[in-house]
């Protein structure tokens, strides 16, 4: 059973995963031939979590307003796991201090 920090730090690679695809895409926007990087999410098997995969777009062709959106909801997704990895600290640190 995985702990909830590392559920939280693999949502974390994920959204970083996802933020550095989209600004590469913008970043290649006027690139001629480019093909986007698309990065898909899922659970993880076997293990809690989840798990990040980038791969080429099979075609040529830009789509900045899709990335910019995307890296706003990796920026959410980060934030958020980062909460999750905050409180699993905070929990542990007042399950130390009972014991102590």
């Amino acid at each position: 059973m995985a702990s909830i920090g590392s559920i939280g730090n693999s949502g974390m690679q994920a959204a970083q995963m996802r933020m550095g695809a989209a600004a590469n895409n913008i970043a290649n926007t006027d690139t001629r031939d480019f093909r986007r990087q698309e990065v898909t999410q899922q659970a993880a098997p076997n293990q809690a979590g989840t798990q990040a995969t980038a791969r080429r777009a099979p075609a040529p062709g830009n789509a900045p307003e899709a990335d910019m959106v995307q890296q706003v909801q990796a920026m959410y997704d980060f934030r958020a796991n980062l909460q999750t990895v905050k409180a699993q600290d905070q929990a542990m640190g007042s399950l130390l201090s009972v014991k102590a």
